[in-house]
């Protein structure tokens, strides 16, 4: 467990944030949420010659916080006025409206039927969604421009079905040697305690106890509506967050990759095209851990994990990594401040990054003091990237 006091806020080496959206005038002008801008990429070899609007589209991911987890207990120090559903909807939606992607990843909607799906459609967006299994309320959507792609298919992934792969002698030991992750929200165990199912208790050394997280992804191909170009693969998770069950986030990195892969397979065969492939998600990991490691790298799994259908992961980069170095930070609270949101994409496919969106400094005013707040309805920041289609 990290402890607040074991935390420091380095800076930035990238652009300067822009406080021209942040308000600094006197208490009584009520403050707005904070719109981060697209940044383009500086590096020659990067950024793009000049082509036409249309053969590019930005996606956005974003752990929008559920309102299920919403506590005082877990925020004390967040304004109770920034804690209400009410305030915190209508300044998540002016987010969302005012950062315009055409790609929308977000974790952690658990409001999906009552308020997201509605307001989305009014905004030009339609939209797929899981809900985590078991007793969770909340779910990951991805939401997409009508003008910008045309959805194909859609397959959910549930990472419970880890438990199918293994057989019931093949337990795990509990042994985490070697796995040892420093990563996690230390505020994520009150709000996973929040919504417990009466299964989530039991032995963890028994691998259907031990895997069964309720975690759940999505992906989806999507035909650009751009001429000549192959369909593209869009996948948005949020992996478990407990650091003492390292082992378990490993297994569904793997399990995700696994899908993909397959995914990708079904989806060459049947249209008949080489789809590029961008993964975005909350994946509770920090940059170099075993969890990133085994993204960005497809190296090998430890041995006594169990096997999941593909041992072949995709080579996978981060936009930010590729373009500017990862930030300092994607969440930020009292308790724990580090990245842990990712957009991944395949770099031998046919779309890269050309911009990224902006992140702020430490001691920018908009986050000094820890999340959500009057600028920031989550504890999450919004991170995203414009992708240029090479073809």
């Amino acid at each position: 467990m990290w402890r607040a006091s074991s935390f420091f806020f380095p800076r930035f080496s990238s652009p300067s944030y822009s406080s021209s959206t942040i308000c600094l005038c006197k208490m009584s002008c009520k403050a707005g949420p904070v719109i981060p801008k697209f940044i383009p990429v500086e590096t020659s070899e990067i950024t793009s010659i000049s082509k036409p609007d249309g053969m590019r589209f930005s996606l956005v991911s974003y752990n929008v916080l559920a309102q299920a987890y919403v506590k005082s207990a877990l925020f004390p120090h967040s304004p109770s006025s920034c804690l209400k559903w009410k305030a915190r909807s209508q300044a998540t939606l002016t987010v969302l409206k005012n950062l315009g992607a055409d790609f929308l990843c977000l974790q952690e909607v658990d409001e999906y039927d009552s308020f997201y799906m509605m307001n989305m459609e009014n905004l030009g967006y339609s939209s797929i969604y899981v809900q985590r299994s078991g007793q969770k309320r909340d779910g990951c959507a991805i939401f997409y421009k009508r003008t910008s792609a045309e959805l194909v298919l859609e397959q959910a992934i549930d990472y419970n079905d880890l438990i199918n792969s293994i057989e019931d002698t093949a337990a795990s030991s509990g042994d985490k040697d070697g796995v040892s992750i420093p990563s996690g929200n230390a505020d994520n165990e009150l709000k996973d305690d929040l919504c417990k199912a009466p299964g989530d208790h039991g032995d963890l050394n028994d691998p259907r106890v031990r895997l069964k997280r309720d975690c759940v992804g999505v992906m989806a191909v999507f035909k650009l509506k751009v001429p000549s170009c192959d369909p593209i693969i869009i996948a948005n998770t949020h992996l478990y967050w407990d650091p003492e069950l390292a082992d378990v986030k490993l297994a569904q990195a793997k399990y995700l990759l696994s899908c993909l892969a397959q995914f990708k397979q079904l989806v060459s065969s049947q249209l008949d095209c080489t789809p590029s492939i961008i993964v975005a998600g909350d994946f509770n990991s920090v940059p170099g851990d075993q969890v990133y490691q085994y993204l960005v790298s497809g190296s090998s799994l430890p041995e006594h994990l169990p096997e999941s259908r593909d041992d072949q992961p995709l080579p996978l980069s981060s936009v930010y990594a590729y373009t500017r170095g990862e930030p300092h930070f994607t969440n930020c609270t009292p308790g724990f401040t580090g990245t842990l949101d990712y957009i991944l994409f395949s770099p031998t496919g046919d779309v890269k990054p050309v911009s990224f969106l902006e992140l702020p400094e430490s001691e920018s005013p908009d986050v000094i003091g820890g999340l959500p707040n009057h600028y920031h309805p989550s504890d999450h920041l919004p991170i995203g990237a414009e992708f240029e289609v090479l073809q």
